[in-house]
């Protein structure tokens, strides 16, 4: 049986499925993999005022915006939620995950810890799903591998994400990504989706 043979049954509401948690646990990578099973979700695209990293693209990884933009999106109330994340804005079009949620998609977006609770105040509805490692030391080496900050940015960083850890208790389920077990950590977010759509009285998401 095939993923898309499971999406979703006839009586269900689409779902708002958050999948959050601290730098370095990789949800850039369940995204991208999910996205290669070729499921028919809508993956909501994040705008940022930072400056894309190797390899990312405007309107597929993020949308590359600059920071005057992003003020005037927060201004005219376009976007869902917003923060500012390592110094840069971070937020969720909100037009774009209405049109999705409407037809009927299942909508996935990928925000931080601090959106995500956002995201329950907005929608208690939602489905969030808290992505981890199998210990901090393990997620602390990964962010250290990125090479992506100066020494006192990735301290900055890493005490940020001890913190977020303590915040797992505040989603649905946990999902642990374990290095080199990628797609066992995809199968498990496949199988709390699964689930949700078959509960007796289905969520209905209203934004």
């Amino acid at each position: 049986m095939s993923d898309n043979d499971l999406y979703p049954p006839q009586h269900s509401e689409p779902l708002l499925i958050v999948i959050s948690g601290p730098s370095g646990v990789g949800k850039d990578s369940v995204i991208k993999s999910m996205k290669e099973r070729d499921l028919p979700f809508h993956f909501v695209v994040t705008a940022t005022s930072r400056s894309p990293r190797e390899n990312e693209q405007h309107g597929v990884d993020y949308f590359f915006i600059s920071q005057e933009e992003f003020i005037q999106m927060i201004e005219e109330d376009e976007l869902l939620e917003h923060a500012i994340v390592y110094g840069d804005y971070k937020g969720i079009p909100k037009e774009q995950v209405r049109q999705a949620l409407a037809s009927g998609k299942d909508v996935v977006m990928r925000i931080d810890v601090q959106g995500a609770a956002t995201i329950r105040d907005i929608s208690p509805e939602a489905l969030l799903i808290f992505l981890t490692t199998q210990n901090e030391s393990e997620m602390i080496e990964r962010l250290k591998l990125r090479k992506t900050e100066t020494t006192d940015g990735l301290q900055n960083r890493i005490a940020i994400a001890r913190e977020e850890l303590k915040r797992k208790s505040e989603f649905d389920y946990v999902v642990v990504n374990r290095d080199s077990h990628l797609e066992e950590a995809v199968d498990t977010i496949l199988a709390i989706i699964r689930a949700e759509h078959h509960r007796t009285t289905p969520k209905k998401v209203t934004l």
